[in-house]
Order: C-alpha cells, then sequence, then structure tokens
C-alpha cells in the first residue's frame, strides 16, 4: 500500500467475511462494547490511517484505536526499528519480580525496554519535578495506582474529588471516579468518600458567569468545600483531586482556562495532589506532549496509558510509596514489546517533530469542518489532533457516524452528540484533506429535517 495515494475503497459494510469474523468472536466472547463491525486483517496491507478488513475494503481510519495507535497502522517510524528486533518469548515477564535487558550495557543498548522508557517518560514530565515510573498494562491499573500512592502519601485521607462527565476506568476502583454515563457505573459499589464538582467548560464560564454550576456563592464549588469556614471536607483528609485536562468519553469537553486555574490554586493551598488522567489526552495527541501543558496547572500525578502503549503511573519519588510491594502486578512492567514500542513512539513524536505536525495538522481539519458544517453542527473545536464535532441532536451525530463509516472513514461517537476524530500525529496534509472532505460529505447526507 502507497500510502501518499491510498484511498478509501469500500462496498458493503460488515461483508460476509466481517460477519463471519463477528460470529465466530461473539461465540465466547462475553458482552462488550464494539463502536463498528469492522474486522481488520492483520495480514493485509495498512498504512497509517489506511486499513484494510478481511472484505478487502479500504478504510480510513481517524479513531487510531482512541488513540491506543498514536501513528495508526504499520507505520515505519516505529515499525522499521521493531523489525530490527528478534522477537523472543516470553514476550511478558514478571516485571516486579524480575528485570530484562538487552546486552551488557544500558547506555549502548540497541533496543529499548522499561528501563529506557521510564527514563524517557521522566525526561518528558521533568518540567513537573516527575522523576519516578510505575509502568503497568492498561489506563485503568495507572489511576488504581495513581489513587493508591496518593492515599499513601496522604495516610490519614480518606476523601477523594472527581468531577462531573469524567471517565477513569472500568475497574472497580475507576468506577467510583468515573461520573459520566450511568451505564458504566450501575450496580456497582463504590469507594466511599468521593465527592463531585462541575467541570467548567470552555464556553465563556468565568467567576461572575457559570452556567456549569462549578462557581458559585461567591467561589468555587470545590475551594467552598474544603473552606474552614462553611466547608463540609477537611482538607487534611483529601488523599487526590483527579481531574482529565481534556473529558475524553464525556464529550471531548475543553476547561476553561479559569477553572482550571482554580482547581490548580485550590490544591497548592490545600496541598492536595492533583492527578491528571492523561491516558487519552497525553502523549502528543493535543500538540504537547500532556494535554496538562496547555493549561495553569501543575499535576502530582499523571496516568498515561493508550498512546504510550503500556500504564504509567508518574510522579515524584516523594509521592511514591519507600516501602516495597505498596504497588504490584505480575506483568507490571515486564512487557518487553509495548516497552519498546512506547520508547519508540516518544522517539518518533521527537524526531519528526510531531508535536508541531499535530498542532497544524489539527488546525486544517478545524478549518476545513467550519467552512462546509451544515446548519445543524453547533460546535467544532479540538487542541492538536484531538478534535471534536457536535451535532444537535444524538439521532444526527449517530447518523454521521454511519454515513461516514457507508464512505470509509472510522470516526467515534463521544458525549451525547458528539463525534471525535483521533487521526495519526504524523498525518498529512493530503490525509486531513481527504478525511475532512468525506466527513462532510457524511454531514450533508444527512442533514434532513427527520433527524432533527
Amino acid at each position: 500500500m502507497d500510502r501518499d495515494t491510498a484511498e478509501p475503497d469500500t462496498a458493503a459494510l460488515p461483508g460476509p467475511n466481517a460477519e463471519k469474523w463477528i460470529d465466530f468472536h461473539s461465540e465466547h466472547a462475553a458482552p462488550s462494547e464494539y463502536s463498528h463491525e469492522f474486522v481488520w486483517d492483520v495480514t493485509a496491507e495498512a498504512d497509517g490511517p489506511f486499513v484494510t478488513d478481511v472484505d478487502g475494503n479500504v478504510l480510513l481510519d481517524f479513531t487510531c484505536h482512541i488513540g491506543a495507535a498514536p501513528l495508526g497502522y504499520n507505520n515505519e517510524k516505529v515499525l522499521s526499528k521493531l523489525r530490527e528486533f528478534d522477537l523472543v518469548e516470553p514476550m511478558k515477564i514478571a516485571g516486579q519480580d524480575m528485570y530484562f535487558g538487552a546486552g551488557p550495557d544500558p547506555e549502548t543498548a540497541e533496543f529499548p525496554g522499561s528501563s529506557h522508557l521510564m527514563d524517557q517518560l521522566t525526561d518528558v514530565c521533568s518540567h513537573y519535578d516527575m522523576d519516578t515510573v510505575f509502568l503497568s498494562n492498561s489506563g485503568a491499573e495507572a489511576v488504581e495506582n495513581a489513587m493508591k500512592v496518593t492515599h499513601d502519601h496522604k495516610p490519614a485521607a480518606k476523601y477523594g474529588y472527581a468531577f462531573e462527565g469524567s471517565f477513569h476506568g472500568r475497574t472497580l476502583g475507576t468506577l467510583s471516579l468515573t461520573k459520566s454515563k450511568e451505564v458504566y457505573t450501575r450496580h456497582y459499589p463504590e469507594i466511599s468518600g468521593i465527592q463531585t464538582v462541575p467541570f467548567c467548560e470552555d464556553r465563556g464560564c468565568s467567576a461572575g458567569t457559570c452556567d456549569c454550576g462549578f462557581f458559585a456563592g461567591g467561589g468555587s464549588r470545590l475551594r467552598n468545600s474544603l473552606s474552614p469556614e462553611g466547608g463540609h471536607v477537611n482538607p487534611d483528609e483529601v488523599a487526590f483531586a483527579i481531574l482529565e485536562p481534556i473529558q475524553g468519553v464525556g464529550g471531548y469537553r475543553f476547561p476553561s482556562e479559569e477553572f482550571m486555574a482554580e482547581v490548580g490554586d485550590v490544591c497548592d493551598e490545600y496541598d492536595i495532589p492533583l492527578v491528571v488522567d492523561e491516558i487519552q489526552a497525553g502523549v502528543g495527541r493535543t500538540g504537547e506532549m500532556w494535554a496538562s501543558d496547555h493549561y495553569p496547572i501543575e499535576p502530582d500525578v499523571i496516568a498515561s496509558a493508550k498512546g504510550l502503549r503500556v500504564g504509567a503511573t508518574i510522579s515524584n519519588s516523594e509521592v511514591f510509596p519507600t516501602e516495597k510491594n505498596r504497588l504490584g502486578s505480575t506483568f507490571g512492567g515486564g512487557d518487553l514489546l509495548a516497552s519498546m514500542q512506547g520508547a519508540f513512539t516518544l522517539q518518533a513524536i521527537e524526531e519528526h517533530d510531531l508535536l508541531d505536525n499535530a498542532t497544524e495538522r489539527g488546525r486544517q481539519a478545524k478549518e476545513l469542518i467550519r467552512d462546509d458544517a451544515p446548519d445543524h453542527v453547533e460546535d467544532v473545536r479540538g487542541k492538536g489532533l484531538m478534535l471534536a464535532v457536535e451535532f444537535d441532536t444524538p439521532e444526527r451525530r449517530n447518523a454521521v457516524v454511519e454515513a461516514a463509516l457507508e464512505r470509509g472513514l472510522l470516526t467515534l461517537g463521544c458525549g451525547k452528540k458528539t463525534i471525535r476524530l483521533l487521526p495519526p500525529l504524523d498525518s498529512t496534509e493530503r490525509e486531513i484533506e481527504l478525511g475532512t472532505s468525506i466527513f462532510c460529505e457524511a454531514m450533508d447526507a444527512v442533514a434532513t429535517p427527520a433527524l432533527a
């Protein structure tokens, strides 16, 4: 496949082969959430945003597996380096019990491992004075471990703060912090002590005029709840406040500057560790290494995953527990291939100026969509290549997702009526023009009053 000339080419979706694979998979798979009836053929050609399914359809993927494949498919910026490594067995080791290396000296090792990945992570977090990393398997584990280390850091604490509209994972602990769709949290027990306050979007909210309810009664809901005069929570008993710098599942909601400044100020004033969930927005997606870099906050703990290929809880050694075995996981920090992929991804972002590319291509995408957006589009927003298009109704949003798929473009819904677009970080001008053209065609195709 020639990425420079490839274009979507689709027949009926799902095709007959895809239906066979889906039926085979579903026979024993527990019920789960699948966005599309799309079956990637891992033996067929794919490059960057272009991918082939089991029926030979070529699609343009503007989801990047919800950001978990930040450079798309078979990207030579990473694959060429991986190709030189002879695969070994086991690829996963008990990383909390054993170390692994590649040759006599880590300084001259040809292939990076988990130790190198942690070194790179502390480098890209050095402006937050972070020097310690715990690697795990997933974003949910990264958040769980962030909760553990902050509780250990403040042993008397029994409270934590989360924000309305948040999504932090599907484990029991992270579900206690998830405040978006009820379907995620129904029936499940919650960790006690979690306080919820509004998330203030960048839609003109300020201390004087705030529709979301965060700024109320002469201050913020967060500050007022902790105030010695009238507050109901003792700040000394708060282990953490956890925040998505940009809300993902909740609808690609971008915060106001004043809201972020207030959260940072309150956490600083009361010495509350601020945990930022960078699982979807981090690793270059927004045009900065971390979405937090856009805002006036100083996080104490970063939880990362998806584009990093592994889960990572990153902080300062003073926050992490000093005793051994406070954190543990059979495969935590022990995935050779994922560690290499993560290290090569960070290298590619730096070597190929992908932060700048994400910023420029994101600007291009927003301009193209805004220029052609029909009246039923209420908002086009984004930072870097973390883009959102909000519609007038959920039905319209769903119809656009389907219309785009019919034309060979993969997109994803989020929130109540928003579509998220996550092209690869190295997307070209041609690919953005092609993808947005298909997307605009899909929007025009469902511009009918019947969907209102």
